[in-house]
């Protein structure tokens, strides 16, 4: 293996040369800035150009190169660029960082099942059967859905030969101000995406599969669930906003009289807490989910579809008491309205890509909520 230098060596650039000439017909090559520039002829067929493409990314990745195809200038050049090659984290800290999440969400649930004054809610929450109650019906409900919509993401990085972490879960302290005891999970991609294809598989995947869970979960939820008089609900108790497919549900199996309201069940709220992230991750913007699927689509005119959603939040924040500000704030200072193109952006969506980024839009619809919390 070549040891990279400022400036490379003859065995670097023939070698270089060598691997894109064996998938595409080379006629110059220029080196500018750290990059190599192999100007190419391409075959007719998208489908050639696509295989061989990823034939080429997965031989240089052996040696630490990545590629990137573009049309500039009227002609095809692959850029070839080094890249280190990033190394993951001890297994352990994924399964360390999964306990505290389970320990904190069942207390979290525990919480859910108790009432009374602060003091009172923590002291009860330790009960035995509380802690039992909130595992069953709070914690392993809703750990479900975060950790099947992760593993979507992960299983669709393996199949497009993209590597990924576990998901790491996001622990927060028990709380009765935001009974979750988590702020979700996340994976680690450690490569670029190969190309549009394979950015809105994996992109969509995760939403998708999370979306599968919650469903029934929020079904399981509202069964469990009973009616209360409005009197009885006491004076500044924050309400829950419903989204779409929440309302529908609910009106299905649970009849409301008038001067009643839902006392949703811990598993409900789990439910409704799974739709609320499907929305959340969904949101056009960055390198959110829904930023991925909007870079497949749109290529640089996902930037549209990003300012977008910061527009929509940002009018929700000041419409509808904030709700919104917080995660408006993340895309602003943390994410970013930016997505990077993947290696081979010129490929085209096939049918099947186009029905999934039309069945994420609807998904963003059924899980949208204008106002989480009221």
């Amino acid at each position: 293996m070549p040891t990279w230098v400022s400036y490379p060596d003859e065995e670097t650039i023939q070698m270089l040369r060598n691997k894109v000439g064996k998938y595409f017909s080379v006629y110059d090559m220029k080196y500018e800035d750290g990059i190599f520039l192999f100007h190419v002829d391409l075959p007719k067929e998208n489908q050639i150009i696509e295989q061989k493409f990823n034939f080429l990314r997965m031989d240089l990745q052996k040696i630490n190169f990545i590629p990137l195809l573009r049309y500039h200038n009227g002609e095809y050049i692959i850029f070839v660029a080094y890249k280190k090659k990033v190394r993951g984290r001890p297994l352990w800290i994924n399964i360390l960082l999964l306990v505290l999440t389970i320990i904190t969400t069942t207390l979290s649930g525990s919480l859910l099942f108790v009432s009374g004054n602060t003091m009172q809610m923590l002291n009860e929450m330790l009960i035995p059967a509380k802690i039992l109650n909130g595992f069953i019906f709070f914690s392993l409900p809703l750990l479900s859905i975060l950790g099947i919509h992760e593993m979507g993401h992960y299983f669709a990085a393996k199949k497009h030969g993209v590597a990924a972490s576990l998901p790491y879960f996001i622990p927060i302290p028990p709380n009765p101000v935001l009974p979750l005891g988590t702020m979700g999970a996340l994976i680690s991609m450690r490569e670029p995406i190969p190309d549009r294809k394979s950015l809105l598989d994996i992109g969509i995947a995760g939403p998708l599969a999370g979306f599968i869970v919650a469903i029934p979960v929020l079904i399981i939820g509202l069964h469990l669930s009973s009616v209360i008089p409005v009197s009885s609900v006491p004076k500044g108790t924050p309400q829950l906003g419903q989204s779409l497919l929440f309302s529908i549900l609910s009106n299905i199996m649970i009849h409301v009289p008038r001067g009643y309201t839902i006392e949703l069940h811990p598993t409900a709220f789990a439910g409704w807490v799974g739709l609320l992230v499907t929305a959340i991750n969904l949101l056009p913007a960055g390198q959110l989910d829904g930023g991925h699927v909007a870079r497949a689509v749109l290529k640089e005119r996902h930037r549209y579809a990003s300012f977008g959603a910061i527009a929509l939040l940002a009018s929700l924040s000041f419409l509808g008491g904030g709700s919104w500000l917080f995660m408006l704030l993340i895309i602003i200072f943390f994410i970013g309205p930016q997505h990077p193109p993947a290696l081979n952006e010129l490929m085209p969506l096939d049918k099947k890509r186009k029905m999934l980024a039309i069945a994420a839009i609807i998904i963003f619809i059924l899980s949208f909520t204008p106002r989480p919390i009221y």
